[in-house]
């Protein structure tokens, strides 16, 4: 029995057809290109469970075709970049009085291009070529970022009904803000939550009262104390729901563990908190505004520190420079990654439409020395917003955000990650390592540490005027 005889497709494989009898688990790239390919021309169909040249059905049982499917999703989800919005079937047909199946896969092209396989920590793209997947070539890189409709997630059509009665979350956030208004289905049109056939967007069932998906996950920890690799994991809780509970768990996370200090005036106390709410709300909602909702397997991180807080989100700065580090909050402008988000957010008044949220955090840090001003690092993949703890006097440890990747030295110290992570960036003295780690500076500290380090080649050590300065060796220690 051959596929032609229940479904209508090509007798050969062809630009947007392609068969495989079983998925190789030990080929895995070699079929994932496939989906990246269709995903990145003009889509295509992937059947598994048939002969790819003869179109021989081959077909499984139900269990085999469930347990086959589940390793597809898994594969896809790890390795592919966004993920495609492809739609999964089973095919029923009878063999020799077998129930059997095959799983038929439609891939359509993509609205956010590249689609990207990353494999092995690799990032490659594909292109479907007359029946075959091959390497993209410079210039159809360059064309298809230029083509690309680059449509937002959030204003892409789901295919769920809009509901009011699943919205009561949301609705009760508005009031909150808006206690003389009611948020109308008129007020939401109007905006793009749903069609006008009642179909939500992307973005609004992420605020529906239903929605316990991935794409809102949170991961708030604490850590005793710098640094995420060498410090004990004081707790670590993960959130899975709607984007107002999101916000509200991240919010009480936060302001349940922050230290609080009391300052003594001429006729009173003022208390001071770790974090200054508004500025901890600002930084939270900049984070589920922004976030890249492309990304699977992602979470928005709220991470709490000995010295401060870091508020990490999927997705560079949209159409944004890769800025590094930067304390001028108050000039960084990012173009909106997700319209329909944002202006849900807009009228429920947590976030502005002139988006002056950055403002807000620089008008509460004030008052701050210059070891307590916050700052933002954008990479490629994220953007991570610091927010320096108030109440620690010292301010944020210069180097402590640096996290590292090394074997292990010989002889090895309970210190080195920490010596190796703050001499990342900066030639440091000994006393100064010592009184970062809270040490004595003492003989001990410099010849069985330090000069361990330096003689295993992960510290260099230059001398200055007499003076020892030690600087990690980037050839031995990357980063984390």
């Amino acid at each position: 029995m051959r596929l032609e005889e229940i479904v209508e497709v090509p007798l050969l494989e062809s630009f947007d057809l392609e068969c495989k009898s079983r998925l190789n688990r030990e080929n895995v790239e070699g079929w994932l290109k496939t989906i990246a390919g269709f995903s990145n021309t003009t889509g295509g169909s992937f059947f598994i469970g048939v002969e790819d040249k003869s179109h021989k059905l081959i077909g499984f049982s139900r269990e085999q075709a469930d347990s086959e499917r589940n390793f597809f999703n898994n594969q896809v989800n790890e390795h592919i970049f966004p993920r495609p919005q492809s739609q999964i079937s089973f095919l029923r047909y009878d063999a020799n009085g077998r129930e059997l199946f095959l799983i038929r896969v439609d891939v359509p092209e993509s609205p956010f291009k590249p689609v990207i396989v990353k494999f092995k920590n690799v990032p490659s793209i594909y292109m479907r070529r007359d029946g075959f997947t091959n390497g993209a070539t410079y210039e159809e890189i360059i064309e298809m970022s230029i083509k690309s409709r680059a449509a937002q997630f959030d204003v892409l059509d789901s295919e769920e009904p809009y509901n009011r009665a699943d919205f009561s979350k949301l609705f009760e956030f508005y009031k909150l803000r808006n206690p003389q208004n009611e948020l109308s289905d008129k007020a939401l049109l109007s905006i793009g939550f749903f069609t006008n056939s009642r179909i939500l967007k992307n973005g609004a069932f992420l605020f529906s009262d239903k929605y316990k998906g991935e794409k809102t996950e949170v991961q708030c920890s604490v850590f005793s104390g710098f640094n995420k690799g060498s410090e004990r994991i004081v707790t670590i809780n993960k959130f899975n729901g709607n984007i107002t509970d999101s916000i509200g768990f991240m919010l009480e996370f936060a302001k349940q563990r922050m230290n609080h200090t009391l300052i003594k005036l001429a006729d009173s106390r003022v208390e001071i908190d770790a974090y200054p709410e508004r500025a901890l709300f600002e930084g939270i909602i900049n984070a589920v505004a922004h976030r890249d909702y492309f990304l699977d397997g992602t979470q928005i991180q709220l991470d709490m520190f000995k010295d401060r807080l870091e508020i990490t989100s999927p997705g560079s700065f949209y159409q944004g420079a890769n800025l590094g580090k930067t304390y001028d909050l108050a000039n960084l402008i990012s173009k909106r990654r997700n319209e329909l988000i944002c202006a849900v957010l807009v009228k429920c008044n947590v976030m502005e439409a002139a988006g002056t949220g950055f403002d807000k955090i620089m008008e509460d840090y004030a008052n701050a020395d210059e070891t307590h001003k916050p700052f933002v690092i954008s990479k490629s993949d994220h953007f991570t917003l610091v927010l320096p703890d108030l109440t620690f006097a010292e301010g944020v440890q210069d180097g402590s955000l640096v996290h590292i990747d090394y074997m292990p030295a010989k002889n090895a110290s309970e210190h080195d990650e920490k010596i190796l992570s703050f001499c990342y960036e900066k030639s440091r003295k000994a006393g100064e390592i010592a009184a970062f780690l809270s040490l004595a500076d003492s003989s001990y500290f410099r010849k069985t540490i330090l000069e361990n380090l330096v003689e295993q080649k992960y510290l260099d050590k230059n001398k200055i005027s007499g003076t020892a300065y030690y600087r990690t060796n980037r050839e031995m220690v990357g980063r984390g």
